[in-house]
């Protein structure tokens, strides 16, 4: 086997139809986050994105997209905001953790949402999640069957809200996929309030990370299509919700509401709404992405693992910058548990990404 590394805009039409045939082949690999093109738009916006050709002969074998950052430390694609991570191959593949890592010049590959059956990866894993999923492959009216025979009283709280903001504001109505770009800087700009109101990180003070959102928005490909979706009450939208879907998945990934709305639980109608859509269109699953929030508890079926941890070359420099990652998680957890470290930390962060971008 051989290992070729390549910048994103080096990939091919022959190795992009490769990759698309391998996640068709294993529908566990079928997320829009291991697609090419999520690759590739994130590879317009971060320099440090490169691809890991895997070959037997001339014939591509699998697919490792990731970042490579300073002192050899690899990260995945779209770290920070990429919800599956892992290699895309052909079914039973075998890899040798440490040729592949030297053959991508790594010394350490660190994942915080690897998806099950990653073989050699998962030997790494130190900490194991779930990511809640709506199963929809028997319909959308299964799922609602499902649902209101799970909570009762929550479903009828749900409807009696939708005919309350009905009421107060119009008639509801969804958009699955908005056109139009100015829809998506309301989403953002909603979701930044909600960020700052929970003393969160902004991830869209970053001009980089807009950017990426616009571009996927314009991405159009079977296995991975921008996604858009509005719920409207009369003409005035109260909730929407910006994802990434496939023939088979809808990545559930940022969701916002008008906060004037709250009271009418907006987001949760459109995720209802969404999945009906989705259903219709083929969809077989809204992966709702890590998370103990409660509606995602709520909504879910079933749920995906995850995994945390890291592969290294066993290396004094690798073992050196594991023990500097030790030691930032330390440091973060010490941020975390005192309110006032945890504000000027968010304040420099939040200041910082506005600055540089």
């Amino acid at each position: 086997m051989t290992v070729t590394v390549l910048t994103p805009d080096r990939l091919g039409t022959a190795h992009i139809a490769a990759w698309k045939a391998l996640q068709q082949a294993t529908p566990a690999l079928a997320s829009p986050f291991l697609s090419p093109q999520f690759t590739l738009a994130v590879g317009r916006q971060r320099p440090t994105a490169r691809v890991a050709v895997l070959s037997e002969g001339s014939v591509p074998v699998g697919f490792f997209p990731y970042e490579h950052h300073r002192l050899g430390l690899g990260l995945p694609i779209g770290s920070g905001l990429c919800d599956v991570q892992g290699l895309v191959h052909v079914p039973g593949l075998e890899w040798d953790v440490r040729a592949l890592l030297q053959g991508c010049g790594l010394r350490l590959w660190r994942y915080d949402h690897l998806v099950a059956d990653q073989g050699p990866f998962d030997a790494g894993v130190v900490h194991r999640s779930a990511s809640p999923v709506i199963d929809l492959t028997s319909g959308y009216e299964a799922y609602a069957r499902d649902l209101h025979g799970r909570s009762p009283a929550r479903v009828r709280q749900l409807r009696a809200k939708e005919r309350r903001l009905t009421r107060s504001l119009g008639e509801t109505s969804l958009v699955f996929e908005e056109a139009a770009p100015e829809r998506l800087d309301t989403l953002m700009r909603w979701k930044s309030a909600q960020y700052r109101a929970k003393g969160q990180v902004d991830l869209f003070a970053k001009p980089s990370v807009v950017a990426l959102l616009h571009g996927l928005m314009r991405t159009r490909s079977a296995a991975c299509t921008g996604t858009l979706s509005t719920l409207y009450a009369g003409d005035r939208p109260v909730a929407m919700h910006f994802g990434l879907r496939s023939g088979r998945v809808l990545q559930y990934w940022f969701p916002a509401y008008d906060p004037e709305a709250a009271r009418f639980s907006p987001g949760i109608l459109l995720l209802l709404l969404m999945a009906e859509a989705a259903a219709a269109r083929g969809i077989e699953r809204v992966d709702l992405g890590k998370g103990d929030e409660r509606y995602k508890q709520e909504m879910k079926t079933g749920t995906l693992p995850l995994g945390e941890g890291w592969v290294a070359v066993g290396t004094l420099p690798s073992t050196l910058r594991h023990t500097l990652m030790t030691s930032g998680q330390r440091v973060r957890a010490m941020v975390a548990g005192s309110p006032a470290l945890r504000r000027i930390a968010l304040r420099a962060v939040n200041t910082r990404r506005s600055a540089v971008g």
